[in-house]
């Protein structure tokens, strides 16, 4: 089945009315912010976040280049290692890549110059070696690595060091807030299971499922839902929801079901005029997704909605074993699902105002953990996709795959980032509006890192 049924998309994307309401507790969600900055013109960041680690060394791989080879990788990996033949070639300058044999559409907008590899970034409280690693300053090493909730946690809030209540997500739309003064929809909307990142200051996401294809039946809202679809239910409803009870928790609490209900029904009225045609991959779970985005992108004028933030999610990358045939199977559907986004933002028109980009919380260790699998590590390799993008081109420094090197932690090949997270997302800011003198509120450490713009946006 082709994901492109306009009357089911509408019937199953706005199951969650909850998070719609939950997401409208911003009631500053219009105000100008102090630190806003004003442009014109339309923009979108998408983040595709990769749950579990996904092993970047069987990701992006040296095929021939100025430091390493093939043979080293080979060497390094053992039984992880796939067949040069397998691999996708990229040329970055005069140093041949290979691309994981499941990322054939990624290889093609690479080549067409629309992607970007942004080599070996994480979570960095400073930049450090292997020396300051294992000195005894523990300060400038990011809290609990290797632990899936804490670098979760640090990957959303861009705070490698302490405890945050919101995400680099959250706060970009914060400053940027004034760009949206007549909006009637929230700044960010997740597609499900955003977590710290999507939250801001004054900002707070809606959540906007995917058309729903499978056999059980969702029922995160099932209740309201109900209520919505059943007159004579939907009347007392509402006159609960209008009750002076004279209790201010509660009242809010109204307020919050009652703006989710708007929001739920604006945009389903809204969408009735999408009409994409693009083919998204059918089974695909992130290809529904993103087909989603780009039916709420579509009707951004409608929405007052000048910037665009969206979080989707691909789970399953926690490889300890078997992991050549799960990444095969989950990087065929990466690879596919941005492509058919990507041409679903060209029909849009907004191919060079949309920006994708990849993350997760770690990468994995170099060497093998048994036969088929690999360990939690830290550094990690990502793509960066879109009209905007100086793409054909590899961003930061790719690492020696030598175990034992100057940035490798414990000799397992657990690499030390040499780009940091706030550079990642401080250069993804700055194409989307937020000024060089308002980095520090999004991104507090940025000041530790030599630059602040890698470039891959111009």
């Amino acid at each position: 089945m082709i994901i492109r049924n306009r009357r089911d998309f509408l019937k199953d994307t706005l199951r969650s009315v909850s998070a719609l309401g939950a997401a409208s507790v911003l009631a500053k969600f219009g105000e100008m912010n102090a630190f806003a900055d004003t442009l014109s013109g339309y923009q979108a960041l998408v983040c595709i976040y990769l749950a579990g680690g996904n092993d970047g060394h069987n990701t992006v791989i040296p095929i021939s280049t100025a430091q390493q080879n093939y043979s080293l990788y080979q060497k390094e990996r053992g039984g992880l290692a796939l067949a040069q033949s397998s691999l996708h070639a990229i040329l970055n300058g005069s140093d041949t890549y290979g691309l994981h044999p499941s990322l054939t559409e990624l290889q093609g907008l690479y080549n067409q110059s629309k992607a970007a590899v942004l080599a070996n970034v994480g979570n960095l409280v400073t930049p450090i070696d292997r020396t300051a690693y294992n000195g005894s300053n523990r300060a400038v090493i990011p809290a609990s690595l290797f632990s899936h909730a804490d670098q979760t946690g640090e990957w959303q809030s861009g705070i490698p060091n302490g405890i945050a209540a919101n995400g680099w997500g959250g706060r970009i739309a914060d400053a940027m807030q004034s760009t949206n003064g007549s909006a009637i929809f929230p700044p960010i909307a997740t597609t499900g299971g955003c977590g710290l990142f999507c939250t801001g200051h004054d900002t707070y996401p809606a959540t906007v499922p995917p058309p729903y294809t499978g056999s059980t039946a969702v029922t995160n809202m099932a209740t309201l839902n109900g209520i919505r679809n059943a007159p004579s239910t939907a009347t007392g409803m509402q006159q609960l929801l209008t009750f002076d009870n004279g209790l201010q928790l509660v009242q809010a609490s109204n307020g919050i079901i009652s703006r989710g209900q708007n929001y739920a029904n604006t945009l389903t009225s809204l969408l009735q005029k999408s009409n994409i045609t693009t083919v998204f991959p059918a089974g695909n779970s992130l290809a529904a997704q993103l087909l989603t985005v780009a039916n709420v992108m579509s009707v951004r004028s409608e929405l007052g909605l000048t910037r665009q933030i969206f979080f989707c999610q691909l789970g399953g990358f926690d490889t300890h074993g078997q992991q050549k045939a799960t990444q095969l199977a989950l990087l065929k559907q990466l690879s596919q699902a941005i492509a058919a986004f990507y041409a679903a933002t060209q029909e849009l028109g907004i191919d060079q105002s949309v920006t994708t980009f990849t993350a997760s919380e770690f990468g994995r260790t170099l060497t093998p953990s048994g036969s088929d699998g690999s360990d939690h590590a830290w550094g990690n390799h990502h793509f960066i996709i879109g009209g905007g993008v100086q793409g054909g081109k590899m961003y930061g420094t790719f690492p020696s795959l030598a175990t034992g090197g100057s940035y490798d932690a414990n000799n397992r090949g657990t690499l030390i980032p040499t780009t940091a997270i706030a550079q990642y997302g401080s250069t993804l800011a700055q194409w989307f509006g937020v000024s060089q003198a308002n980095l520090p509120t999004v991104f507090p450490n940025i000041g530790n890192f030599t630059t602040s713009n890698l470039g891959f946006l111009g």
